[in-house]
């Protein structure tokens, strides 16, 4: 059983460890030299992570691989599918600010969690950067690109939420037009554990596999388009958890056209 620091978590339907991570912060005695400070509140969820209890954060490593991508790609606007406790869009939107970046979107569908990660982006001074959006991947997505019309295309999207919506998701982002060759990049964390096989499977097929996919796949209502063409490349990382993996997909054509 983990060690944890505030005996109030144990009162929470999971485990509590992030309504306790909050806590945590917050009752630090150099909660001043935190405000105002990515890197110092990234420090104090990296030491409640470390001392106390393990959290389900992107981590040193890839986090800092995805920093790189967005200095090289430098887009206006970031989307982040699963936010959890606000530790990538602390990390990302910071990185989104420094390379002239104008907004990054965090979408969680869990309220509670959407609340931690509201307290936590707002005390490192990143609230004018990062918007958390609560409610379904899907539903939000849809929102921003056909009702409020904030995005058009999308120029970089990071799926960090549940590995089963990451296909789903993407074929909703194709249906809407929102994915441009040259212009849009998806990454796609946790694709080696627990692993993300049928995302994969579509986002490295040629565009003829990928109409045999539609055909033996229970698509819904939704309406992939097979013919964009994708690179996708696979980057390896060892992590608190075992060995993981990030899917970075570029779209580099479309048949269509």
């Amino acid at each position: 059983m983990s060690k944890t620091h505030c005996p109030a978590a144990l009162s929470w339907a999971l485990d509590g460890r992030e309504v306790d991570l909050l806590h945590y912060v917050f009752a630090r005695s150099d909660i001043k030299e935190l405000r105002g400070s990515p890197a110092k509140v990234l420090a104090a969820i990296d030491e409640y992570h470390e001392q106390f209890n393990k959290l389900m954060n992107i981590g040193p490593a890839k986090g800092a691989f995805i920093a790189d991508i967005i200095a090289e790609h430098k887009p206006c606007v970031m989307i982040e599918l699963g936010g959890y406790v606000g530790y990538s869009a602390i990390l990302f939107g910071d990185a989104l600010r420094k390379h002239g970046g104008k907004q990054y979107i965090s979408i969680e569908k869990n309220p509670e969690m959407a609340a931690v990660s509201t307290q936590l982006v707002n005390l490192a001074g990143l609230r004018d950067t990062v918007r958390i959006e609560v409610g379904s991947s899907n539903e939000v997505l849809q929102e921003l690109i056909c009702e409020t019309k904030e995005i058009d295309q999308v120029q970089l999207i990071l799926m960090d939420h549940w590995q089963d919506l990451y296909l789903p998701d993407l074929w909703l982002l194709e249906q809407l037009n929102a994915l441009a060759p040259g212009s849009s990049l998806v990454l796609a964390d946790n694709v080696i554990m627990p692993g993300a096989p049928s995302y994969l499977e579509w986002v490295q097929a040629t565009p003829l596999q990928k109409k045999d996919i539609i055909q033996r796949s229970d698509v819904g209502s939704l309406s992939p388009n097979p013919n964009l063409v994708y690179n996708t490349v696979v980057s390896e990382f060892d992590t608190t958890f075992g060995p993981d993996g990030v899917a970075v997909t570029r779209i580099t054509g479309n048949l269509a056209m």
